[in-house]
């Protein structure tokens, strides 16, 4: 079927069941939405399952960061109390929550931060989702039963594999030099237990 075919099936369905209701559609001449991976509700459960991040649930500072990513996966923050606001975290705990949130995104890779003065996050670059699984999957924290539905939703949507990632990058010089250029992880912080 064609991409018109199943786009005038739709504006079938939509007129047929949905007549008085005003939709999103994320077309011109919308403005204010972003870009994201279709796995991404995949993406969100692994984030949030146990085995990834214990009790800890960063998926709200992941979507709100993403929110802000216009192109080159950098992101230039704007002060921490209107992300932790954005991202569901109110008031003065709110900034720690999302403070604590952001570092947890950091060690489990999903993001890299730049610090610049007193700005903590200055800067920030979301990570390929195709590496963020590869190292998860590396690291023993990813169920074979996600992984299966992952790929698939991989092939579906055409979205990169980590393989296929990785020979795109050999393929381009500049994609090569970055990949090639040493990256420091940060260690991860034990959590304090309340005494």
């Amino acid at each position: 079927m064609s991409k018109k075919a199943a786009q005038e099936r739709r504006e079938r369905y939509k007129s047929e069941y949905f007549p008085e209701v005003i939709a999103w559609t994320g077309e011109k001449p919308e403005v204010g939405w972003f870009r994201a991976p279709r796995t991404l509700p995949l993406l969100m459960a692994l984030l949030k399952s146990k085995k990834v991040s214990d009790n800890t649930d960063a998926t709200s500072v992941y979507l709100e960061l993403l929110s802000r990513h216009r192109d080159t996966g950098v992101i230039e923050m704007a002060s921490e109390t209107d992300h932790s606001y954005a991202a569901g975290y109110p008031g003065t705990r709110g900034v720690r929550t999302w403070q604590e949130r952001m570092r947890l995104l950091e060690e489990l890779g999903f993001i890299q931060s730049k610090k610049v003065g007193n700005a903590t996050y200055k800067y920030v670059v979301l990570v390929h989702p195709a590496i963020i699984v590869k190292n998860l999957c590396d690291e023993g924290k990813v169920d074979q039963l996600w992984l299966d539905t992952y790929r698939q939703m991989q092939i579906e949507t055409k979205e990169a594999s980590y393989e296929q990632l990785m020979k795109r990058i050999q393929d381009d010089a500049d994609l090569q030099a970055i990949l090639d250029a040493p990256v420091k992880p940060k260690p991860r912080v034990k959590k304090r237990k309340a005494g």
